[in-house]
């Protein structure tokens, strides 16, 4: 599949039937800012100026309804939405063949411009379809425009019966925004046509694609801000790829399988399966205690608790279909239990989940041609909120007794999903309520007369499914989780994450690991694709731990940052984790960083998994990593390596790393040194304390031992400018933070750096910033000691392993082992009066005198060429130091 053919059609098509939707809507005489009034007059509806029938007025009323809960602008975009998943559904079922009637609707085998369903308008077969009005449209000559939408709508209502979540019964305002015009050379229809060529809809793969390239520029305008509850699925969404995918289901569903029935031949037709490494008979023994000895395969349950469009559902159905046909069940048979008892998904996006559907209907297409008769009900779903719900009303209304209910049963579920729609699959029902769950789908099931309660039944119905869902338990749970920083969350979402997930409220991708770990039963395995970073920073320790001591993670794979869309920097992880923890499990690594691009990634997992000594796949048990300080992921750490960590003092044992300030407002506070009058700063060691400029340290360039100092920081009075750093409404901008390690010996760093990380002297008459923190030791004698040992490459070894995402921070550093007897260090004070010299013997220094070759003219009594030499000569051994 060319996904450059979709990635060029699917932001324009966005655009295209946004306009189009628009369009409509202001020949209806709706706007953003204005709204005509229908005036009725008989049978006729006079809407801006324009007669229409009485009922497109009535219609109008509701879309105008529409508009003023959801505001102009998003319903325009779900009704585009809308129409796009119908025409992407109807072009791959006529390329297919699935259209009953045989005839394309959108395309012409010909090549002709006119769809086949209109050429052939009179021979169609389509339930409800009058066919008299098809007759007189087509004997016009000049309606071909109106008689084509009759037939759109009439394909559209015939698909109903079998994807109702898809293809509702058209009738409503939907049609009445139908795109005009979809004849026209350049309509939103044609370039469907014709901007993805014919085999790029051979594999149900491109719903997965269309979808995530038509939300793209929507990703693009709200990414990096503060996030509407609308915007989170365009915000969050990530295309899963599809090895990834099959790596995912295969060692979760498919390991599973192999772990009762270690023969089946499954297992050939699964090539991202990691063969368990050889365990000891004290794990084995606790696997076989949690092992079931015969498995149904009507039992089994997988849910996708993000499902976007389907992508891991869809693999999931191909890996049960293999189970089911090792049992001996029917082809034909197959598809309708796979869809019913075995597959589940949850999703925020409404339009997601009408592609999930689509594409698992597609799939049980291909094996069962009655399928779309069968009335299959699917167990995916797009969350409701409960906002429309009349709880009270429905109380006073039926006689909750009978069903052993009370109001509050009835209050708690709608509070329980009045933001349904931001929080999708993190909600947790609480037990209470779920024990009530059975009589609320009793309730939701019955009938009125009474038109407010039938409505209010009506909404409820949705509440109890998406209830029944969230407190279930499943043998496999597989998503690629929503990924949003803090930073990204508006109110709502920080609000409910420090609430109900306070280990990991600090991303939403980590709220969602939590969360999915409580969707998996006892020993049910999970299988996720994830940002890598909660593998080593501190700020997810706490997830770390539930991972580490409550579950056995089985395997990881480690991409290369550039492990997909072609040049996108995502450093993501995916893994596998099962639900219950087994003492001492050897779990297995691929660790693929050293490969760079999309296309290798696959290539070298699978070379990983046939040849295990490959020098990229690593085994390792978990439980050790809790030995390491934060309990890192450092899978490809030896046991040597680890064993340092418990025989070695830390370095945060004999010094402090501290963070320096941060001002609140750099450009204020900060300068280089040359920026700033000499007579009032203290540059030098002994400098008046009353200058208002003091050397600061701020990071830099890879430079061990001595150097970086470049900028000055405003201390004027102790910092009295920036301790009272206030914004407009009274709040401290600045973080004045370990300012009582100011003017004292450190060692320096860059937290940030894509080289090796290198330490410096920060002298004692320097302040320090954030971006600069320091380490102190505790006591002076262990200075040199410390200095030396930091710069080792041994600690660059280790920093690598423990931060490998370059960010170097103070508990990275305060963890790091280090032999603990302070020693003389043979060329220590040598090495450092080298470092200064070479930074003094420069303009970017406050001490410079004079450039290093220059003493040597009058030596050599020759040129600046010669002299240049003759320093060369006498310096060979230093530069080779400094090299």
């Amino acid at each position: 599949m060319n996904t450059a053919n979709i990635k060029s059609y699917a932001p324009k098509a966005r655009r295209d039937f946004i306009q189009a939707v628009t369009e409509k809507a202001h020949l209806l005489g709706l706007s953003e800012d204005h709204v005509e009034p229908v005036e009725i007059k008989g049978d006729v509806a006079i809407i801006a100026g324009r007669p229409y029938p009485k009922m497109v007025g009535q219609i109008r009323q509701a879309l105008e309804n529409r508009i003023k809960r959801d505001g102009f602008e998003l319903t325009m975009r779900a009704m585009a939405y809308t129409w796009f998943n119908r025409f992407v559904a109807i072009r791959y079922m006529e390329l297919h063949d699935y259209l009953d009637h045989g005839f394309r609707v959108l395309s012409n085998r010909s090549g002709s411009e006119i769809p086949e369903i209109l050429e052939h308008a009179t021979d169609v077969e389509l339930p409800g379809l009058n066919k008299e009005e098809v007759v007189r449209l087509r004997l016009a000559g000049d309606k071909d425009n109106e008689l084509y939408q009759l037939l759109v709508v009439a394909q559209c209502n015939a698909l109903h019966w079998a994807m109702p979540f898809l293809f509702e019964r058209i009738g409503g305002y939907d049609e009445l925004l139908m795109p005009d015009n979809l004849l026209h050379s350049n309509s939103p229809v044609r370039n469907l046509v014709n901007d993805i060529p014919e085999e790029d809809w051979q594999q149900i793969e491109i719903i997965g694609w269309l979808y995530q390239f038509y939300i793209s520029e929507k990703k693009d305008e709200v990414i990096g801000k503060v996030v509407k509850s609308e915007d989170i699925p365009a915000a969050t969404q990530l295309f899963t790829p599809n090895w990834i995918v099959k790596y995912m289901v295969q060692n979760s569903l498919g390991a599973q399988w192999l772990a009762t029935y270690p023969e089946s031949p499954v297992k050939g037709q699964m090539d991202y399966y990691i063969e368990p490494a050889e365990q000891t008979d004290e794990v084995k023994a606790q696997l076989a205690a949690i092992t079931p000895s015969t498995i149904n395969p009507e039992e089994i349950t997988l849910i996708d608790p993000a499902s976007g469009s389907g992508h891991i559902l869809v693999e999931a159905y191909e890996l049960f279909k293999a189970i089911y046909l090792e049992r001996g069940y029917r082809l034909r048979d197959v598809a309708q239990l796979i869809l019913e008892k075995n597959l589940f998904g949850l999703d925020i996006d409404g339009r997601a989940a009408q592609l999930t559907g689509f594409a698992l209907m597609m799939k049980g297409r291909a094996n069962d041609r009655r399928l779309f008769a069968r009335g299959v009900q699917l167990n995916v779903m797009a969350l409701v909120d409960s906002v429309c719900f009349d709880a009270e009303g429905l109380a006073k209304g039926v006689e909750l007794a009978t069903y052993g209910l009370q109001p509050r049963d009835l209050t708690e579920l709608k509070r329980l999903f009045e933001h349904a729609t931001t929080f999708g699959s993190l909600i947790q029902v609480p037990e209470e309520l779920a024990e009530k769950l059975s009589a609320l789908k009793q309730l939701s099931e019955a009938s009125s007369q009474d038109l407010f309660v039938a409505d209010a039944l009506k909404r409820l119905g949705p509440l109890v499914q998406q209830a029944e869902l969230l407190a279930a338990q499943y043998d496999a749970v597989v998503a690629n989780p929503p990924y949003m920083g803090g930073n990204g969350m508006n109110v709502l979402v920080k609000k409910f994450a420090k609430d109900h997930f306070p280990r990991s409220k600090s991303d939403l991708f980590a709220v969602s690991t939590e969360r999915f770990l409580e969707l998996a039963n006892t020993t049910g395995f999970v299988g996720l694709m994830t940002p890598f970073t909660w593998m080593f920073l501190k700020s997810y320790e706490a997830l770390r731990d539930i991972l580490l001591q409550t579950k056995t993670l089985h395997s990881l794979i480690q991409p290369e940052y550039h492990a997909f869309f072609e040049s996108a920097y995502v450093p993501v992880c995916t893994f596998i984790t099962q639900n219950c923890h087994t003492s001492g499990y050897e779990a297995s690594f691929i660790k693929l960083s050293d490969f760079y691009g999309a296309d290798r990634q696959p290539l070298k997992t699978l070379e990983a998994i046939r040849s295990t000594d490959c020098g990229w796949l690593y085994r390792a048990k978990p439980d050790d990593f809790r030995k390491l300080p934060g309990s890192p992921i450092a899978y490809w750490l030896s046991d040597s390596v680890r064993s340092t960590y418990e025989d070695l003092p830390l370095v945060g044992e004999i010094a402090s790393a501290r963070q320096g300030l941060k001002t609140g407002e750099n450009e204020r506070f900060l300068r280089l040194w040359q920026e700033v009058s000499l007579e009032n700063s203290a540059l030098k060691p002994g400098d008046s304390n009353q200058a208002k400029w003091f050397p600061c340290a701020k990071g830099g360039a890879y430079r061990r031992w001595y150097g970086n100092h470049e900028y000055v920081l405003d201390w004027e009075n102790n910092g009295y400018a920036i301790r009272n750093f206030f914004d407009e409404v009274g709040r401290l901008r600045s973080r004045p933070q370990n300012i009582e390690f100011f003017f004292r010996l450190g060692f320096t760093w860059s937290t940030i750096t894509v080289a090796d990380v290198s330490f410096r002297v920060l002298p004692f008459h320097f302040v320090f910033e954030s971006t600069g923190s320091t380490c102190f030791p505790k006591e002076e004698k262990d200075s040199g000691w410390l200095h030396s040992a930091l710069n080792s490459s041994v600690v660059s070894y280790l920093l690598h392993a423990t931060s490998p995402t370059l960010n170097y921070s103070e508990g990275a550093i305060s963890a790091v082992p280090i032999p603990g007897v302070s020693r003389p260090v043979p060329h220590y004070d040598w090495l450092l009066d080298l470092a200064r010299k070479d930074w003094n013997a420069y303009e970017r220094s406050w001490d410079f005198q004079l450039l290093p070759t220059l003493p040597a003219i009058s030596d050599s009594g020759s040129t600046l060429e010669s002299s240049y030499t003759t320093w060369v000569t006498n310096n060979r051994t230093i530069i080779a130091e400094m090299k």
